[in-house]
């Protein structure tokens, strides 16, 4: 996948704009927001059992369909995949399930997997998280990239402070498939764990040497809350101004997770793209 541009390079043209949608027709909900690009989970979030490509037809169906739309697909990994831990019950698992969403992604075509970074017990070094995950990188089959985002909470999070996103990356640094290893960059998060939007992009820039896709969030929440609630452009705590100047900078496609059906969807769009 191509890196970000340089954010002391203005943008040349105004980024894809989609959003996160149900699984179950990804294409007609990105039809019906009028946006080439979704991205959307292949199962329960929450659960082990494996991805379940609930669109009629399968994969293979769902993949032509959305080539035939133009429209991007993008998975979301489970929320509950922490290859960072050293709980073997937990990360054994966690690997599994990530190599699964990687095939299944690939079967539909998807531009990318994004995934939490994880985290390690509170007595735990970080760096055996930041080595668990050059172990995972090695071990997967990247079939598709896998883009690792920034967390919001935790003290003991892979990826909720700049220091720690360095560490990962520091690992992974070397192993075979790195360069198939991108990042998403999420804006509520970001403010919520306590980095600054204005050097945010930079910031990711200068650890990592991409930014593959940006999820734009407001947030219900203070700056270094530590809390996960995402709000709609404009009606949550981030400076509107904050907000697009982090699109504008990353240069990546972008994903809304804010509340609301599409016509939400379609009005919080207008308002980023008004501001781009």
């Amino acid at each position: 996948m191509s890196t970000a541009s340089n954010p002391s390079t203005p943008a040349t043209s105004t980024p894809v704009i989609g959003a996160h949608v149900d699984q179950a027709d990804p294409v007609g909900e990105a039809q019906a927001r009028g946006m080439g690009l979704v991205q959307f989970f292949l199962g329960d979030p929450q659960g082990y059992q494996g991805p379940e490509i609930a669109y009629p037809g399968g994969a293979a169906a769902l993949r032509e369909a959305a080539e035939a739309a133009g429209v991007d697909l993008y998975v979301h990994a489970p929320y509950i995949i922490n290859v960072a831990t050293t709980n073997n019950r937990i990360r054994i698992p966690s690997r599994k399930l990530l190599q699964k969403h990687l095939d299944a992604a690939a079967e539909i075509g998807a531009k990318g997997l994004i995934v939490h970074g994880g985290h390690v017990n509170k007595a735990d070094d970080p760096a055996k998280g930041f080595d668990n995950w050059r172990k995972a990188i090695e071990a997967a089959d990247l079939a598709v990239p896998l883009l690792i985002e920034n967390t919001a909470g935790g003290d003991n999070a892979m990826t909720r402070y700049l220091e720690r996103i360095a560490g990962v990356w520091a690992a992974i640094d070397g192993t075979e498939g790195a360069d198939r290893v991108g990042f998403c960059l999420d804006t509520c998060h970001a403010h919520a764990g306590g980095n600054d939007l204005e050097t945010v992009v930079a910031d990711v820039l200068a650890i990592t040497g991409r930014i593959d896709l940006v999820h734009c969030n407001d947030s219900r929440d203070d700056f270094d809350s530590g809390a996960d609630r995402h709000a709609n452009l404009g009606a949550g705590r981030v400076d509107p101004d904050l907000l697009a100047a982090v699109v504008r900078d990353a240069g990546a496609p972008v994903v809304l997770e804010t509340p609301g059906d599409a016509q939400q969807h379609v009005a919080d769009a207008a308002w980023l793209r008004e501001r781009l």
